[in-house]
């Protein structure tokens, strides 16, 4: 395909970062590492690994061979940084942490900021507890996992009670307990807390479940029905209907087929599929024979690259943080296999494998995955048109030139002036942006009650800051023009005076190019007969039905949703917080042995001299300090 000739700045930008990595070449080695492009501020435009630093960067310069997007990547590049490594698998352990780190935006990009459930057996109690555990795992306490949500995490914990009967409760409630919870009547807790069950079985309980989770279940149901029918030949019926119960439990949990594949016992399965220049990739976690449950991930930045580019760019960062199972299997294979096995095998310290399965159970469950990962791009490339018909009903509905790329939505939230906070809500494309969210704790002085002012201060940092540091681009020889995370449309939640100020002050900031516009609430507050105020013309309703209208309502409740949500943790965190807290010296410690010893902060305050010198852990000279805070002028007395 022929390129279209850039114009001169463009050529002049390319030209100067070839420079830049032409002059880096001059001292780089031939060394395994990684490198890191940088911008004029500093931050990672790309991040690379390489078996020979100076060749993989050196073709860089060949700009004939580069694609359109890492032409303007090389014409973005102020600065190199290098790190070199002993072997190409450990630099590519360190690109994929660096790229998860940094989010360069010229790198395949995995969105996936959440830590995966884990399910967790204590190891220290005489009567271990079987729960959900978030977070990296620990010590004290044996795991199984991840799981791919909370949701199948706690499946699991359900159907571990009901088959093996261990207790999920806390230590706290277990020593504390003098009769039998609920989950004991219902039959899924054997009830060690008030000893309906020895030590004895209960370690047996405990082996099983264990035997159960390492994948062994074909044994731990033969081994229940051999106790079953002993029960049964000793008339003991109650406790052989119990072990009915809980091997048809087992075999419900176990299951048949693709969801549960006999011949997989720890392993991910992955797949890919592209379509419209973008990606979907689902994931099934296997561990022990069962399905952990599965996720599909939509990585950023994909358009133009091969499924096997993006796959091995998703391994990658997808196991920086998680341990890899013995076996990945795919629908694809992926770029050099062989060296992400490698880099696995490193990272989990024993082996890897990667394999693409052409037959059998193992092929079936790839293709499963494949389906999942096809239908979950479908439905939201289907959102997403519809999502772009909504925006194109905005810009027509506002006269914008373009349906908006961002939308900012503001909102306050406080009770008679306390805890006062204004928030952003940013929406797009594809739909909310939570990562752009943004809290405002109001710093005043503000009247209590005013809303204008409130607005007004939001509205002075959020592009007060904008303002500052586009001015600092343009200082260092940026775009002028170019300003990232711009609003194309802002809303507010009120009528024509809160219009009038929010106006006012993008006036006095000099921002003009932002479309403004305020939602007034309709008679009786009545969702649906809504007021839009604009300033080009008077204010105007929609139909109630119209798609645009429960559209900006969306926006407007998300906005007000986040404010109250926001001014809530504030509150709370304001009402644990003590007037013991702004004593110089007092910490955690300290703070908890003075309200276990008077019983509040009001005690402390009103405690004598004496008094504070005889509470546990508090000196001679913490006692006069303290005293000294809560009784001004004492100390010149004293």
């Amino acid at each position: 395909m022929e390129q279209r000739p850039a114009d001169a700045a463009t050529e002049t930008a390319i030209a100067t970062g070839v420079g830049v990595i032409e002059t880096a070449l001059l001292t780089m080695p031939l060394s395994p590492g990684v490198y890191r492009m940088l911008d004029r501020k500093g931050d990672a435009l790309y991040v690379g690994k390489a078996r020979s630093l100076r060749k993989r960067v050196y073709s860089y310069t060949q700009l004939g061979r580069l694609p359109e997007r890492l032409r303007r990547m090389v014409s973005e590049t102020a600065s190199m940084e290098i790190v070199t490594t002993h072997t190409e698998a450990e630099a590519l352990l360190l690109e994929a942490n660096l790229i998860k780190r940094l989010k360069p935006r010229f790198n395949i990009l995995l969105r996936d900021d959440k830590t995966y459930p884990w399910l967790m057996m204590t190891d220290g109690h005489a009567f271990p507890q079987i729960t959900k555990h978030r977070g990296k795992p620990g010590k004290g306490a044996s795991y199984w996992g991840p799981f791919a949500s909370a949701w199948a995490v706690n499946q699991t914990v359900t159907a571990m009670q009901r088959v093996f009967l261990l207790r999920s409760c806390s230590d706290s409630v277990f020593s504390n307990r003098t009769r039998p919870c609920l989950l004991h009547q219902i039959k899924r807790c054997s009830a060690p807390c008030v000893g309906r069950i020895d030590k004895e079985g209960y370690d047996t309980l405990v082996s099983q479940a264990r035997a159960f989770l390492s994948g062994k279940a074909g044994s731990v149901q033969a081994a229940l029905a051999r106790e079953m029918e002993d029960a049964s030949a000793e008339m003991e019926f109650e406790r052989a209907a119990a072990l009915r119960d809980r091997i048809r439990g087992l075999t419900h949990v176990q299951g048949t087929g693709i969801i549960n594949p006999a011949s997989i016992e720890d392993a991910d399965v992955i797949a890919i599929h592209l379509a419209a220049g973008q990606a979907c990739l689902q994931v099934f976690f296997i561990r022990g024979g069962r399905n952990n449950g599965n996720r599909a991930f939509f990585p950023a930045n994909v358009k133009g690259e091969g499924e096997s580019e993006i796959l091995s760019s998703f391994v990658a960062q997808f196991y920086d943080d998680k341990p890899p199972p013995p076996l990945v299997l795919s629908n694809v294979a992926l770029d050099e296999p062989e060296l992400v096995a490698e880099a696995l095998t490193l990272k989990a310290g024993r082996k890897v494998e990667l394999a693409v399965p052409q037959r059998g159970e193992k092929r079936a469950v790839v293709d499963h995955a494949a389906t999942n990962a096809r239908e979950a791009l479908e439905r939201k490339l289907a959102e997403g048109a519809g999502q772009a018909k909504l925006l194109e009903g905005v810009a027509a509905l506002f006269d914008l030139p373009a349906p908006p790329e961002r939308i900012e939505t503001y909102d306050n939230s406080h009770i008679m002036g306390a805890n006062a906070y204004g928030v952003m809500v940013v929406a797009g494309p594809e739909g909310f942006n939570k990562q752009a969210y943004r809290k405002y704790a109001i710093r005043g002085p503000i009247t209590p009650g005013d809303d204008f002012a409130m607005m007004r201060e939001v509205l002075e940092r959020r592009f007060g800051r904008a303002l500052r540091e586009q001015a600092a681009r343009d200082s260092e020889g940026g775009e002028p023009s170019a300003k990232p995370d711009w609003p194309d449309l802002l809303l507010i939640d009120g009528g024509a005076g809160q219009f009038s100020a929010v106006r006012q002050v993008l006036d006095d900031l000099g921002v003009t190019d932002v479309k403004l516009v305020a939602i007034a609430k309709g008679p009786d507050r009545d969702a649906g007969r809504e007021w839009f105020h604009t300033g080009d013309a008077p204010a105007f309703q929609l139909p109630p039905r119209d798609p645009v209208l429960y559209y900006l309502q969306r926006l407007r409740d998300e906005a007000h949703r986040f404010a109250i949500t926001t001014h809530r943790a504030g509150r709370s965190k304001a009402i644990v917080k003590s007037e013991l807290d702004e004593i110089p010296g007092i910490g955690p410690l300290r703070k908890r042995a003075l309200l276990n010893h008077f019983g509040s902060a009001r005690g402390v305050k009103q405690a004598g001299l004496v008094d504070l010198e005889n509470a546990p852990g508090i000196s001679r000279e913490t006692a006069r300090a303290i005293y000294g805070h809560f009784h001004a002028g004492w100390q010149q007395k004293g």
